[in-house]
């Protein structure tokens, strides 16, 4: 197994989240937030879940408060407020850090000294595309809207 999926986070339920089930899938990993001028984001990956889900392809919405607090509830109220302002279907962890010398144990994977796409996560909302066995296959910015175009096809082509 890959390192990707030999993690186990934690859930906004407070249960554990293991990677392992993802193995063979592939996962779009997002640092999310709720009171982010992005947050209208939670709609276009919710969309893209489930246009994409059936072939093997999950969204992974990761809440952080690293950004001028704009997740600053608590699992609860992340979990009742993606759900009914948003549809939110998709895995949702536990709040987590992306950066400092907290930064959990998975974006030291994703984007950490020797990662494929290195360096400190720029706001929220940034995305990773981890591959079917567990490698980054890319990294999009914040304002890269989850349905463009270069993300769909990114998505597309790994699933391929």
């Amino acid at each position: 197994m890959s390192a990707f999926h030999d993690l186990t986070l934690k859930a906004l339920n407070g249960e554990d989240l293991p990677l392992a089930p993802f193995k063979g899938q592939v996962v779009l990993v997002v640092n999310v937030a709720s009171k982010c001028g992005l947050t209208p984001q939670y709609a276009s990956l919710e969309k893209l879940h489930q246009q994409f889900k059936g072939k093997g392809f999950n969204v992974l919405g990761l809440p952080c408060n690293q950004f001028a607090g704009q997740e600053p509830g608590s699992e609860k109220d992340i979990q009742e407020f993606c759900r009914l302002t948003y549809g939110v279907s998709f895995p949702l962890g536990a709040k987590l850090e992306v950066n400092g010398p907290h930064r959990h144990s998975l974006y030291r994977l994703l984007a950490g000294e020797g990662a494929e796409f290195p360096g400190d996560i720029s706001w929220n909302f940034e995305k990773f595309l981890v591959g079917k066995d567990g490698r980054v296959l890319a990294r999009f910015a914040p304002r890269t809207a989850p349905d463009d175009p270069s993300v769909v096809q990114a998505i597309e082509k790994a699933l391929a």
